[in-house]
């Protein structure tokens, strides 16, 4: 038991905490940049010519756009390994605590509640670390915003057709939690949590509800430059292919768009 008791104090003495990053320290994707360039000299190469100088720097998208992309990646796909550096950085290049906050709501519904509630286990003490204090964060009944009604009254009817049917439950919810609350909490922009929503489907391969909400994420004031820079950051957080399947759904909205 007294070896036991000293082996796990020599772990954590040695194994830093995911919270332990420097706030002035965002220019690596991960929080172990010594074990990269050991293991992987290459990879250390490729993150610092291809990502820090070179991705991060196009104007295309602004650097506050991309850490929403980019921690929408990371949550999405529940890679908290990097989350700690990404949450500084997004912090640093201007995305408020709450917003913060309000992506990993959302996130929770669009890739899941274990990929949310680790992330907040992981950003939590960032924040404190930062000063940031609880009452910064979104209020749980906000005032929301105004409803489309329009648009809404559209959206309901082909849910009806296509999963009435099959999942009364399942329009139930998306009506009364998703598109009567959560689109319309105020601490995250309706343009931004597109942006969050078309990321995270992207990232995890959901091709099949990229079209919808492409066209809400435009329709919210998100430009076609954008929609294709946000494709090149997605590609180097959640691979190449899942940034090459969205590409012909991606596309065929577009088109139709413009024509």
């Amino acid at each position: 038991m007294k070896k036991l008791a000293l082996l796990t104090l020599a772990l954590n003495s040695i194994a830093p905490s995911f919270a332990e990053v420097d706030a002035g320290k965002s220019d690596m994707p991960g929080h172990r940049s010594s074990s990269v360039s050991f293991v992987s000299p290459a990879l250390e190469n490729y993150i610092q010519s291809a990502i820090n100088d070179d991705l991060w720097k196009r104007p295309q998208l602004s650097p506050r756009d991309r850490s929403i992309v980019t921690l929408a990646v990371i949550i999405s796909r529940n890679q908290v390994s990097l989350l700690p550096n990404e949450v500084n950085r997004a912090l640093d290049n201007g995305v408020k605590p709450g917003e913060i906050s309000e992506i990993i709501t959302h996130l929770a519904f669009y890739s899941g509640l274990a990929n949310a509630t680790s992330a907040s286990d992981i950003v939590q003490p960032i924040f404190v670390s930062r000063g940031i204090e609880q009452k910064a964060m979104p209020v749980a009944n906000p005032t929301l915003l105004p409803l489309d009604e329009k648009a809404e009254e559209k959206r309901v009817a082909q849910a009806n057709e296509i999963v009435g049917a099959v999942s009364p439950g399942l329009v139930k919810y998306t009506t009364d939690v998703l598109f009567h609350s959560l689109w319309l909490r105020p601490d995250l922009a309706p343009r931004d949590r597109s942006l969050v929503t078309m990321t995270s489907l992207i990232a995890n391969g959901q091709v099949g509800q990229i079209g919808f909400h492409l066209n809400k994420a435009m329709d919210n004031g998100l430009t076609r430059e954008q929609v294709g820079e946000s494709i090149a950051q997605i590609a180097f957080y959640a691979g190449w292919p899942n940034a090459f399947s969205a590409v012909p759904v991606i596309r065929d909205v577009l088109d139709k768009r413009a024509g």
